[in-house]
């Protein structure tokens, strides 16, 4: 699945496309990625309204499946990796230093492709 890209920023914003199926019930998600993937995944503030997640990878290292609600990310390094979905379809990405990327609520299994380390900031949203 390819990004689309806003035309009207510095930084080109990118939104993840994903498909979501509902049952007609209330979706549950996945696990936190704070409680099954701390070395990762560390809460740099959370109040009421939304939690700001810093995310660290290492060259080729390869997360949990577990879930977000839709939030916004801002990559603070360069970033070449793969989300693979519970339906078994992955999509990769490739964002640089300073981009932003908007994802809707998903679950998913993040990867590393690269050789160097990245890191970004995820503001989850919990008003709808």
């Amino acid at each position: 699945m390819a990004y689309p890209f806003s035309s009207h920023t510095e930084h080109p914003q990118k939104t993840l496309e994903t498909t979501t199926v509902t049952s007609g019930k209330e979706p549950t998600m996945a696990q936190d990625p704070v409680q099954v993937d701390p070395q990762r995944y560390t809460v740099e503030f959370e109040n009421d309204q939304v939690r700001v997640l810093r995310i660290r990878y290492g060259p080729h290292e390869t997360s949990v499946m577990h879930g977000h609600p839709a939030g916004f990310a801002v990559f603070l390094a360069d970033a070449h990796g793969k989300f693979t979905f519970p339906d078994g379809k992955s999509e990769e990405f490739t964002m640089k230093t300073g981009q932003t990327m908007w994802a809707p609520a998903q679950e998913h299994l993040p990867e590393n492709l690269g050789d160097h380390p990245f890191e970004l900031v995820l503001v989850e949203l919990k008003i709808a």
